[in-house]
């Protein structure tokens, strides 16, 4: 397909080819779906060569673009970032299949005997931007959970996606899986992506990974239902017990180990009473590291720091800046976060463990951590091999989308020739 072809009817035909699927996958075996993950391992191992020369292409096409350095991070792969493609995919096939699970059960007085049990949602869309590895992430977990998905990746991992989606098609099929379980659509041309969020007769759930500009869109315009991964608006408190090494670690990771990624720290609170001794340390580590400090104006009289503007609190900058103020408390701090985040990480630092007990209890963001870097807020590494997104609704999945996530689930129940009196 080129991008002159007739969107609607290439968006009909890929609907209507992944709802079939979609019906195969909802009885395939744990066994089947376990060695079609491991093949598309494989594949995408032997292909390595193919999926790094796809990639320079993108790459190409980013700076053309004038992506930022923390876009280009996040669209480049190499030989260490294939190698994890390569586990995420081997860990999500070692993973118990979560369909056909028995949540619950109980017997009724009536005599019936009712079971709750996992059951895929059907055909998941997938929209995302510049992360390649995105492709392999959510085909593998709408596979696992037996759905089937149409992938739609940005326009800058084009050719790094189109790989890896023919890695796991050649992963279906080795293990006698319908191809059309992993579609994706095969045109840069934006019309695909506003067709798909209306197509309510195949497609069961959109979800969008992305910045603000793709999920807003998506969230205004879907009459599909919508996961939502919003702004990734990371905020990271340094209290008045803060143990001050682990303080610098995790900081210096939260904000700077990837700029690009959602688990980016953008905002550092501090306690008033350490203000001028740890915050001060931080603020410097933080300017040494080559990060700019949106600084208020108790921060903002230290070297390297530049003032903070209005718009600077709930900002997520995916770069090295980051927005720093110091408040009076940890309430003060929880007033900030409510009023600023975006649901999606907050941390606390701590050793008092009545802080950590109240910031956890008071804040209610779908990921909260103690005395731990932001940037492990990611479904691998919380065990789930790789995630779909990160979100921060509250209705059905919330956090790290995994494959029980893209789950939904039936009642069974049995009777013995049972009437209702």
């Amino acid at each position: 397909m080129t991008e002159t072809d007739d969107i609607p009817a290439l968006m009909a035909d890929l609907g209507r080819r992944a709802k079939a699927a979609a019906a195969d996958l909802a009885f395939a075996s744990a066994e089947a779906k376990t060695a079609a993950l491991n093949a598309a391992a494989d594949a995408v191992l032997a292909r390595q060569d193919e999926i790094l020369a796809a990639n320079e292409k993108d790459m190409e096409f980013g700076r053309d673009k004038g992506l930022n350095p923390a876009m280009l991070d996040r669209l480049k792969l190499d030989a260490g970032r294939i190698a994890a493609i390569v586990q995420g995919l081997r860990t999500v096939a070692a993973q118990p299949d979560p369909v056909g699970e028995v949540m619950a059960e109980w017997d009724m007085p009536s005599g019936l005997h009712i079971r709750r049990v996992r059951t895929p949602l059907g055909v998941i869309g997938v929209i995302y931007e510049s992360r390649p590895n995105v492709t392999a992430d959510a085909g593998a977990l709408c596979l696992k959970a037996g759905n089937a998905v149409i992938l739609r990746g940005g326009s800058e991992s084009f050719h790094s996606s189109g790989v890896l989606h023919a890695c796991l098609v050649d992963g279906l099929r080795a293990a006698g899986l319908p191809a059309d379980a992993i579609l994706r659509v095969p045109t840069r041309d934006r019309a695909a992506v506003a067709r798909m969020l209306t197509m309510t007769d195949t497609i069961d759930v959109i979800v969008p990974r992305g910045g603000k500009g793709l999920v807003g869109l998506v969230q205004r315009e879907a009459r599909v239902p919508v996961f939502a991964h919003l702004e990734g608006i990371v905020h990271v408190y340094v209290d008045k017990a803060a143990d001050p090494q682990k303080a610098l670690d995790v900081v210096l990771n939260a904000k700077t180990r990837r700029t690009g990624i959602c688990g980016a720290a953008e905002c550092l609170l501090v306690h008033r009473e350490v203000a001028d001794t740890l915050g001060t340390d931080l603020v410097a580590a933080l300017v040494a590291a080559g990060v700019r400090v949106h600084a208020d104006e108790t921060l903002s009289r230290l070297p390297g720091t530049i003032p903070a503007h209005n718009d600077d609190w709930g900002r997520e900058y995916l770069d090295m800046d980051i927005a720093a103020k110091v408040v009076d408390d940890i309430d003060g701090a929880i007033a900030h976060i409510r009023t600023h985040g975006s649901g999606h990480t907050d941390a606390i630092l701590t050793e008092d463990h009545a802080a950590a007990a109240r910031f956890f209890e008071r804040l209610d963001s779908a990921i909260l951590m103690r005395n731990a870097s932001t940037q492990f807020a990611d479904g691998g590494e919380f065990g789930m091999g790789a995630e779909i997104g990160i979100a921060t609704g509250k209705l059905h999945a919330r956090g790290p989308v995994g494959a029980v996530q893209l789950t939904s689930f039936k009642y069974l129940v049995e009777g013995a020739g049972t009437v209702r009196p």
